[in-house]
């Protein structure tokens, strides 16, 4: 039972990664745009790089290769965009404070369940087997 919660946590994780990943090139725009309101300088460099790590995670994630590298990349990557996208204790025009509040808190979840999933794959090889 153990293992069938961690396989499936650590799967749907991985997909709330790989979907936002690839929205990020499909709605290309509205992202650089949004991260433009927010002030961020070089803001089509840092969608890019935020894309591909969500993809390039998201599929370790999914093969079981590389999860406490991969977790732990994607955490940081998850304060990076809490403090810098929702934070709600700014005031931008167009964007709604309740939002970004939520946003930020349901970030701080994953940020747990990603700080959790890297805990419990540690001593692991990328096989999932434990390290003698």
């Amino acid at each position: 039972m153990k293992s069938a919660l961690i396989h499936t946590g650590r799967g749907l994780l991985a997909l709330y990664f790989l979907l936002p990943g690839v929205m990020k090139f499909m709605q290309w725009d509205m992202h650089v745009a949004l991260m433009e309101t927010h002030g961020m300088a070089m803001a089509p460099v840092l969608l890019a790089v935020a894309g591909i790590t969500q993809v390039g995670a998201s599929i370790c994630l999914f093969l079981n290769k590389q999860v406490v590298i991969c977790a732990l990349g994607l955490a940081a990557m998850v304060l990076l965009i809490n403090l810098n996208l929702h934070d709600f204790w700014n005031i931008y025009e167009g964007v709604d404070v309740k939002h970004e509040t939520q946003n930020f808190f349901k970030n701080m979840g994953i940020f747990a369940g990603l700080l959790l999933l890297a805990a419990i794959n540690m001593g692991q090889d990328s096989n999932g087997s434990t390290e003698e």
